[in-house]
């Protein structure tokens, strides 16, 4: 794939951000970016909402439903177990 249009460039911008395409593609999305201030913006707009969702939608896990699913997997949870995203499972 040497050149890409910005149709494809939309269809594939999903796949872009996760990394998911070969290198070939991946350079010629790059190419076209570099060269299209239409896709660019909407690659950054994706890019800058994919940031925020991942640091604000972090709700926490009620304690006993934690608890439900650490005995539901065969896992004991101590009361003092780290919160949830400080590399605890739940």
């Amino acid at each position: 794939m040497a050149e890409v249009d910005c149709e494809q460039v939309l269809v594939e911008i999903y796949t872009y951000l996760d990394g998911e395409l070969t290198s070939e593609v991946r350079e010629a999305i790059h190419v076209h970016l570099d060269g299209c201030s239409h896709c660019l913006e909407i690659y950054e707009f994706e890019a800058e909402l994919r940031q925020v969702i991942a640091q604000r939608c972090r709700d926490a896990v009620p304690p006993d439903l934690r608890s439900r699913i650490a005995q539901a997997i065969g896992l004991e949870v101590a009361p003092d177990d780290p919160a949830p995203g400080t590399g605890a499972l739940f």
